[in-house]
């Protein structure tokens, strides 16, 4: 059951509006993303390029910078090896895109999902001392691999780690202990005693810094890098960081570059997949881009997406998008077969009577894993891990909810697996396939989930008459944009809400418009995208069959709801009418 709860928090929304030209409603809806003071408002409202921090704050950035201008300067082979995944390609182009506009002598490796395994591995090592390499730099990886980096030293390569992920440690009682790798540079600002001001990075945003920081100490305009924003803004979107802070700037920048962007191969894959660059916004990352990226790294190679953003030419680029779009409508395929067996798990066996779900699928294609624990996540709201069968032994995947830190639990079962990492709600692991029913054992022996923690919240920012559905207020509320994890879309209420009629639309039938009438006889239409099926048959279940026919006929049945919605304009034929979409009723 969910749990519908209105935010009640309080300033003086007069004077903001005032002060900022909005209106008090919008400064209300600002000061719910407990954004608050003078300052902290301007920045979330106007904030640029000029107000993130200075990289050179990082723990760790001075030593980075310092190795790769010697490494420039005495043309010394460096190799980037980054991740699999959006974060680490674009984190991978950012820095080998930087470094060679220095003058650096670079080339770049990721790892192969299925053979490699996450991360630096010592055949990436291997490899690279064999090829010549002097000096590795991992980006969206390196702070777990402490094995592998004194590998590479003890073959005296030089070796910078730069990552977001959370540091490892041991604990003995209360205390921790921080387990960072012998590298010569290590820069991850969530490592102690790193007095960066923003945690909330994504490994390409801390590739740009150090590029950033790095032409800066050579001498050179940093400016003329800026272009690489728009790669940091898709990884930050793809690898659903919070949109707060930096990283809301970031990602604003970066989608205005995006819709001029000079890259062959975005604007190709813009193209195929009918993304309009002009109108693009964080969810055509989140939702169509970016899953286009990940294809490659999960059904082929990450280097395919990695050749994308360095073609050199249309037709290259117009290929390889073509490529990753295919590989894209592949891995849909393979996710719902995942999705319905998973499913079936859950409603079938003892395992879905869990707080924590453990899901051994060992059909499933490992790199589905996450996406398919993001799924039964959000259709049963618990925290889930996906197992799957793979080279040696098992993999996983897990997704977590607000009130479980996955990347902690994973830590207190640390003697079970052979790999893991992560933070608080996603994680990947490795283990023995003996270990998998004691994994599922331990973690829900271990959990101290409540009821009330099992139950979805949705947060209510106001309730909202349907009078004030306005296309100014629609246009106002573009201000909060982007919108994504850590700064969502703005969440409307309105109870008792009656329903005047309606009638299925879509290729599909699977879109629920209705003609609807507030407490206020304020009538407006509201479309229902989501789950159309549930809304029907909870209005039979509570007025009856006939009471839904007569109103999908057109005819007036006297059904009440009370609805969350977000304020839409439909545009049609150059007419433009208020709408509302239906996000969750009750």
């Amino acid at each position: 059951m969910e749990r519908w709860v209105l935010l009640r928090k309080g300033a003086d929304f007069e004077g903001i509006g005032r002060r900022f030209q909005i209106s008090p409603r919008m400064a209300c809806l600002i000061r719910n993303r407990e954004v608050t003071g003078d300052e902290a408002i301007d920045q979330y409202l106007n904030g640029t390029i000029g107000d993130l921090y200075d990289g050179m704050l990082m723990k760790g950035m001075d030593q980075a910078v310092d190795i790769l201008r010697e490494k420039i300067a005495d043309r010394k082979r460096i190799r980037i090896i980054g991740d699999y995944d959006i974060d680490g390609i674009n984190a991978v182009y950012i820095l080998m895109e930087g470094i060679r506009k220095l003058g650096g002598d670079v080339d770049s490796d990721i790892p192969d999902r299925i053979r490699d395994g996450y991360g630096l591995n010592v055949e990436l090592v291997r490899r690279a001392h064999a090829e010549g390499i002097d000096t590795i730099v991992t980006c969206d990886n390196g702070i777990a691999a402490a094995d592998e980096i004194a590998y590479g030293k003890s073959l005296g390569m030089t070796v910078i780690v730069t990552d977001h992920h959370e540091v490892p440690y041991d604990e003995e009682g209360e205390e921790r202990h921080y387990l960072l790798p012998p590298a010569d540079a290590v820069i991850d600002p969530k490592q102690p005693e790193c007095g960066y001001p923003f945690k909330g990075l994504c490994g390409a945003a801390i590739a740009y810094k150090l590029v950033e920081a790095l032409c800066e100490a050579m001498g050179k305009d940093a400016d003329e890098l800026d272009y690489l924003i728009e790669n940091a803004a898709i990884a930050t979107v793809g690898d659903v960081m919070d949109l707060c802070g930096e990283n809301r700037i970031i990602v604003k920048e970066g989608l205005e570059m995006l819709g001029r962007t000079h890259n062959l191969g975005l604007r190709s894959l813009m193209e195929c997949t009918k993304v309009e660059r002009e109108r693009i916004r964080a969810y055509h990352i989140g939702f169509v881009l970016g899953p286009c990226m990940n294809a490659s790294g999960r059904l082929d190679t990450a280097k395919r997406a990695l050749k994308l953003l360095g073609a050199e030419d249309k037709r290259e680029a117009d290929i390889l998008a073509q490529e990753l779009k295919a590989l894209n409508d592949s891995r849909k395929e393979m996710t719902e077969e995942a999705v319905e067996q998973a499913r079936e798990l859950v409603e079938t066996t003892p395992a879905g009577e869990d707080k924590v779900l453990v899901l051994y699928l060992p059909q499933c294609h490992e790199s589905l894993a996450g996406i398919v624990a993001g799924r039964i996540r959000e259709r049963y709201y618990k925290p889930v891990f996906v197992l799957t069968d793979a080279e040696e032994g098992v993999k996983g995947s897990g997704r977590s909810i607000d009130a479980y830190h996955m990347f902690e639990e994973l830590s207190r079962c640390r003697e079970l697996l052979t790999r893991y990492g992560g933070h608080r709600l996603a994680a990947g692991l490795s283990l023995k396939r003996e270990n998998v029913k004691l994994l599922r054992q331990m973690l829900n022996a271990n959990c101290t989930l409540t009821q009330e923690d099992l139950s979805e919240k949705v947060v209510i920012d106001m309730e909202l008459p349907f009078s004030c559905v306005t296309e100014d207020f629609v246009q106002e509320l573009s201000l909060l944009e982007p919108f994504g994890k850590g700064n969502t879309k703005p969440v409307f209420a309105a109870r008792n809400v009656e329903i005047l009629s309606g009638r299925i639309l879509g290729k599909n039938q699977n879109v629920l418009k209705l003609r609807v009438q507030d407490e206020a006889a304020t009538e407006i239409d509201a479309m229902c995208f989501q789950q159309m099926d549930v809304l029907l048959d909870m209005l039979k279940e509570r007025y009856g069959t006939q009471a839904v026919e007569d109103m999908l006929a057109g005819r007036r049945s006297r059904m009440v709801i009370s609805i969350t919605f977000y304020p839409d304009i439909n545009e049609y034929m150059g007419r433009i009418t208020p709408q509302i979409i239906i996000t969750h009723y009750r």
